[in-house]
């Protein structure tokens, strides 16, 4: 083969592996063959290969345009075909997530978040700080998403709480602790496709005419969580008031 247009064959092979990485990475985190960071890393691969399959494969059109009389033309095609394919998955995925800010812990009360009382003995935990990141989250989370806020339901708290306690394993959440008296419990729930871990808290409060319920959602991986915490308390936040 002509050296001037190897990047051709470079680009298909590029653009080859970049889907696998795209397809292996989710399956290798549903079954449990690798961590959900390494299997999101693994997909992350499949991004920067594609993106690289697309250059190459730029190259290799130019390189085997039809007046050099070089071959190879078909494979750079099939490199940049294949290298858009991670390109638009990884677009869709941000686009789906709302294009939130960078942060992983997500609360309908940046001012009074729940606390989490039994999380930080999980043995996941017991070296993460799990106290409320503060002012600066605060502040990204009522810019990014600004309808969530304290859930008002008028009914008694007692009735509010059983509701939110049934409503939370309907979701299929793992409530690992649960408290009647101080109307609280806090549970573990995974994302569908990495099956990465986030920890969840929920209280209720008497507010004068009705019961205010307020959550916190915290993921244990990542700076970012590409929206999954606030569609988790959105999810719940409609379920308990329809």
């Amino acid at each position: 083969m002509d050296p001037k247009a190897r990047s051709a064959s470079i680009s298909k092979w590029l653009g080859l592996a970049a889907v696998i990485a795209l397809g292996i990475g989710p399956l290798l985190a549903r079954s449990g063959l690798a961590t959900p960071f390494v299997s999101f890393r693994i997909f992350g691969l499949g991004l920067l290969l594609g993106l690289l399959a697309l250059l190459v494969g730029f190259v290799g059109l130019v390189q085997t345009r039809p007046s050099t009389g070089r071959g190879g033309r078909s494979d750079a095609f099939s490199g940049m075909v294949l290298g858009v394919i991670p390109v638009v998955v990884v677009a869709i995925a941000v686009g789906s997530s709302g294009g939130g800010p960078m942060i992983n812990d997500i609360t309908t009360n940046p001012e009074d978040p729940p606390v989490f009382e039994n999380a930080p003995s999980l043995e996941p935990n017991r070296e993460r700080d799990m106290s409320y990141p503060g002012a600066s989250f605060a502040e990204q989370q009522r810019a990014g998403y600004p309808d969530l806020v304290p859930i008002r339901i008028a009914a008694p708290a007692e009735a509010v709480f059983e509701r939110c306690l049934a409503t939370a394993e309907e979701l299929g959440w793992d409530v690992t602790v649960s408290d009647a008296t101080s109307r609280t419990f806090e549970a573990r729930d995974v994302t569908n496709v990495f099956r990465f871990v986030d920890d969840i808290a929920v209280r209720i409060r008497a507010g004068g005419d009705a019961s205010v319920v307020d959550i916190r959602s915290k993921s244990r991986d990542g700076k970012g969580d590409m929206g999954a915490n606030a569609a988790r308390i959105r999810a719940f936040r409609d379920a308990i008031v329809n």
